[in-house]
């Protein structure tokens, strides 16, 4: 796939794997939006890129994601790149947490990390089509394979995203062949929202150099860092890799 001239929306663009995705976007001469809730951080952004778009958008209220496709349509209707990115993971147990306080934890995970990637794959997709290269790159996790004790919604949403992308990209492939449907599933990364998790994690940089590299082969499950060691350790001892990721 062609890396540069597109233009590019990236969603949760204005920190940790997004903001590093924007970036290389950016310094590779495609212009680049970047949504996002909180102003502060998107300001931000755009004080070290200065041609950098911004956009402050709620993903879990459908008002605003339309809002977002209409400004898309009517201001950047050259779209060409969907980045699927923002996440939110939540840590609870449900034998410990207050039941109204997990109810809002679910619906928050699930909107974000699943229904706005669908939506805005079916919203941007009239825009998509009309490209003659155009693509959706969506960001799993290696979650998704194999999940982890303290995060159950959250591995639900990204193995969502994973089994979506590939029926997705069945349909694009049969329907719409110039929309390129990529998958990054990433490790434990270096981000505000795994501050105080895990060890070896690594950086958003290293993400979207790998992302990057892929891309360029149009390799569209993007299996980034340590995930190949778990994708081989989970075909051929799948009761390891679960050990593995559970107290993780």
């Amino acid at each position: 796939m062609k890396l540069s001239g597109h233009t590019v929306l990236v969603t949760g663009g204005s920190a940790g794997v997004g903001m590093a995705l924007a970036r290389e976007f950016y310094h590779r001469n495609n212009q680049v939006i970047i949504c996002g809730r909180n102003l502060e951080r998107l300001d931000r952004a755009k004080q070290e890129m200065s041609n950098l778009e911004i956009i402050k958008c709620d993903l879990t209220k459908d008002d605003e994601i339309n809002r977002l496709v209409e400004t898309l349509t009517d201001r950047f209707s050259q779209l060409s790149i969907l980045v699927n990115n923002a996440g939110v993971q939540e840590n609870y147990k449900f034998t410990e947490i207050e039941p109204k306080k997990a109810l809002a934890a679910i619906d928050r995970e699930i909107m974000v990390n699943f229904n706005a990637v669908v939506k805005l794959s079916a919203l941007c997709l009239p825009i998509l089509e009309q490209k003659i290269e155009s693509g959706i790159i969506n960001i799993s996790s290696g979650l998704a394979l194999t999940p982890k004790t303290s995060a159950p919604v959250y591995c639900a949403t990204k193995a969502a995203v994973h089994i979506f992308s590939q029926s997705f990209r069945y349909q694009m492939e049969d329907e719409a062949a110039n929309v390129k449907v990529f998958e990054a599933i990433l490790p434990l990364v270096d981000t505000e929202m795994t501050k105080g998790r895990g060890k070896g994690k690594i950086s958003p940089q290293q993400v979207a150099d790998e992302v990057f590299e892929a891309l360029k082969q149009n390799n569209y499950e993007i299996k980034v860092g340590k995930v190949k060691l778990l994708i081989w350790i989970n075909r051929f001892f799948p009761k390891l890799a679960a050990n593995i990721l559970r107290r993780s």
